[in-house]
């Protein structure tokens, strides 16, 4: 007799498939748990009681109906008719699950509602079982438009145990094959304790890599970086030992061998109870650790509704700080053992070290020492800078340094590029770890004052042409000052302090804005010490020395605004619509002086 589901059948198929479910492909994966938690639950009495699933594929075309046959038979507990009608055929009834005893912490899951995958690809859903508590075999038919049918089966089993068919709808042949259904049992039961095949090949490894035994460290490393590159499709760095506890997780992290993007969150394998959850976990470490791919196995950890990936409670939290601490301990443990290896990890991926060490007294420690920064005396840690440079800067933008470099490494001023990321950040924060260890931020005003003078003599000859730069100049904001310095081959400095930055900042503010923020803004500038930026000539560049005795103070004003245009260039200073024109305007003065010979227009 016919008897009807309790709920909407196909309501629950079409919420499994589009909203649970990612993929059709995760009916092997519930098959799989339905089968090991029913060998869980018989050697839970029975000790001894032999534990094996086996699956049989029929391919597409492979019986006369010409729908791919899946069969999944378990070795486990079995099912009464009673237990039949109570697990298979009513959906949420979770209490009499428990008076069941179905409902046990070491299950992976539930029964019942794990079968109902089977409908993303079938049809019709076949249950033949033999229940270890005694009873006959029963057969139960289950269809995807909400009828099912209990009945005797055709063949009484000597021994308990269930087998699971589906047939594949002709819409879902291709995850109904021999090779398909291979891959993904050995993707989600590599890891089951007790063996698992499908026609006759086995899929389960003899256990978690990570806790087999080796005759030797290194034999054991080279073994997990060969199952690190099975897994994710590269060859680790190194492999670090995870292990919480509390969330029954052991587990090994690999090394990435590349750097990695920090936006990008790392995608890890999660097994729970030795079952895969997902080959794609996020979340499982710190954002600060994206150098790092886990492969790990958790009983304690909770898993979201449709089963592929971590629920975000107060264990997963504190599993991904207790997970963080390890992997900052291996890198402390690399500094104080194998140097090499710690160079080449930090060549890699120093902005987690970086980001790290923002929070962790120990890895800044490690930063200071062992990362190397790019100074105006080259590659060299902060230590070791601080050490040739006790009173040493610091610049935050990678055009200033590469502008400010040469010319304060001549005048004997150590400067730090700190315009990456987290570099600033890290400058700020060595005080913690060593109070004296401070080093201050370069003002490019303060550069000037350490520029040597020009020669007297030089100077008083070029007082006609400082006049007319001056004059050139002062429309742009800006005042020429004449410095003999090296390196010889840079003609000219444009150096601007914070202050008269700030004050270059109001003023573009008030032109661009409306009438009452002009008068706003015009306050707050005219309250602003005016501090105006620097063209610093090179007297000891030959160009510059040339240009000061120019006898035409017109040319050697458009020279200036030349050296002028060039300095902002080369500094990599945002050009303002005057500086723009200005440019513009030398170019075209020297090339129409250098079409006429040298003697201009008449």
């Amino acid at each position: 007799m016919d008897n009807a589901f309790q709920v909407d059948l196909r309501g629950v198929v079409d919420l499994l498939s589009r909203h649970l479910y990612s993929s059709p492909r995760v009916y092997v994966r519930e098959l799989l748990q339905n089968a090991t938690d029913a060998i869980t639950a018989r050697r839970a009495a029975e000790p001894g009681a032999p534990a094996a699933v086996t699956v049989t594929v029929t391919d597409p075309g492979g019986d006369a109906r010409g729908g791919g046959l899946v069969s999944v038979s378990d070795t486990g507990i079995g099912l009464t008719e009673h237990e039949v009608h109570v697990l298979l055929a009513t959906i949420g009834r979770s209490s009499k699950r428990d008076e069941l005893g179905f409902s046990r912490h070491e299950f992976l899951g539930q029964f019942g509602i794990g079968l109902l995958s089977g409908f993303l690809v079938a049809d019709e859903i076949t249950v033949e079982t033999r229940s270890a508590r005694g009873g006959p075999t029963i057969r139960w038919t289950g269809t995807s438009d909400g009828r099912y049918r209990v009945e005797p089966a055709a063949t009484e089993w000597a021994e308990p145990g269930t087998t699971v068919t589906l047939r594949a709808r002709p819409d879902a042949a291709e995850w109904v094959t021999g090779r398909t259904v291979t891959e993904l049992a050995r993707l989600y039961g590599a890891l089951l304790p007790f063996e698992v095949t499908v026609n006759g090949r086995g899929v389960t490894l003899d256990g978690p890599p990570w806790l087999a035994g080796h005759a030797s460290p290194a034999a054991r490393r080279s073994a997990l970086r060969a199952y690190g590159e099975e897994q994710f499709g590269f060859v680790p760095l190194d492999v670090v030992d995870l292990a919480v506890p509390e969330a029954g997780l052991t587990g090994v992290a690999c090394i990435l061998p590349a750097p990695a993007n920090p936006a990008v969150r790392g995608a890890h394998r999660v097994y729970l109870k030795r079952m895969l959850l997902s080959d794609s976990a996020d979340g499982l470490l710190p954002d600060w650790a994206f150098f790092a791919r886990c492969v790990v196995d958790a009983t304690e950890l909770r898993p979201t509704a449709g089963r592929e990936a971590l629920y975000d409670d107060d264990l997963l939290a504190h599993t991904r700080d207790e997970l963080g601490r390890q992997l900052r301990d291996w890198l402390v443990r690399l500094a104080e053992t194998e140097p090499e290896r710690l160079r080449a990890f930090l060549a890699l991926h120093h902005l987690g070290v970086k980001a790290l060490a923002l929070h962790d007294d120990d890895l800044l420690r490690l930063v200071d020492r062992r990362l190397e920064f790019e100074t105006s005396a080259g590659p060299m840690t902060l230590a070791a800078f601080r050490a040739v440079h006790p009173q040493g800067r610091y610049t935050t933008s990678v055009d200033e340094f590469r502008q400010l470099a040469a010319v304060s490494a001549a005048q004997g001023v150590g400067l730090v590029n700190a315009g990456y990321v987290h570099d600033a950040e890290i400058l700020a924060a060595l005080p913690r770890i060593d109070p004296a260890a401070r080093l201050d931020r370069l003002d490019p005003g303060e550069l000037a004052t350490r520029l040597g003078p020009a020669d007297p003599d030089a100077e008083l000859r070029a007082r006609p042409f400082l006049a007319a730069a001056a004059r050139a100049l002062d429309p742009l904001g800006c005042q020429v000052v004449l410095r003999d310095f090296d390196p010889a081959a840079l003609p000219a400095l444009y150096l601007t302090s914070r202050a008269a930055r700030h004050h270059a900042e109001l003023r573009d503010a008030r032109d661009a804005g409306d009438e009452l923020w002009a008068d706003v803004l015009g306050a707050l500038e005219r309250s602003v010490a005016a501090d105006r930026p620097s063209l610093v000539l090179n007297h000891r560049n030959p160009l510059v020395w040339r240009v000061t005795g120019l006898p035409d103070l017109s040319l050697a004003a458009t020279a200036v605004e030349a050296l002028y245009g060039m300095a902002l260039l080369h500094g990599h200073h945002p050009l303002r619509p005057a500086d723009t024109a200005a440019l513009n305007r030398s170019f075209l003065g020297l090339l129409d002086w250098a079409v006429q010979g040298g003697h201009g227009r008449d």
